[in-house]
């Protein structure tokens, strides 16, 4: 299918609260496939809609802990119904903030219910890495980055540090190439 572009903090759309999927059809089937594609190729593990500029209610994540294998996992509409009192802290990063890593603490077990590409409902019980990632792309889905569950302190930093990156990049894309002397 196709990769797309990943939206980069401090871009405003890693902000906004997804739409429920109301039909799955052909246009959700492509999308799906491009978010696995960009996931791939970025690398990743998990990849939320809204990180390629679709604010639909969309995840997509594999993962296969060998080298060539893949284990696509598709969730659509996904909601957590059930979360334990026992918390794990992982190190996350985030395809949106790029080289940045902190640990979270989060609920250690969750359960997601969801509905599948061929739109039957399901429900999963996710501990571990599994129960990091689904969590840490629902809050995308929500709005949310991983950074808003780390102190404030550090937060700031990182939003410092990559609205300066984008605002050089910006600055970088508008020079002109050198025009040819000749006419």
């Amino acid at each position: 299918m196709t990769v797309r572009d990943i939206l980069i903090l401090p871009d405003k759309r890693l902000r906004l609260i997804s739409k429920p999927v109301a039909k799955i059809d052909a246009s959700i089937k492509k999308l799906v496939a491009d978010m696995f594609d960009t996931m791939y190729d970025a690398p990743g593990i998990g990849l939320a809609a809204i990180q390629i500029g679709e604010a639909k209610r969309i995840v997509t994540m594999d993962l296969a802990k060998k080298e060539g294998e893949t284990e696509p996992l598709v969730f659509i509409n996904p909601e957590l119904v059930d979360e334990s009192g026992e918390v794990s802290v992982h190190e996350e990063g985030c395809l949106s903030i790029p080289e940045y890593y902190e640990e979270v603490e989060r609920p250690a077990v969750v359960t997601v219910k969801y509905l599948d590409l061929d739109g039957k409902v399901q429900q999963a019980k996710a501990s571990g890495l599994f129960a990091t990632c689904i969590q840490h792309e629902i809050d995308h889905l929500n709005g949310v980055l991983f950074i808003d569950h780390i102190s404030k302190l550090k937060r700031d930093r990182v939003v410092k540090k990559f609205t300066k990156a984008a605002k050089q990049a910006a600055k970088d894309d508008g020079k002109d190439s050198p025009k040819s002397a000749a006419k």
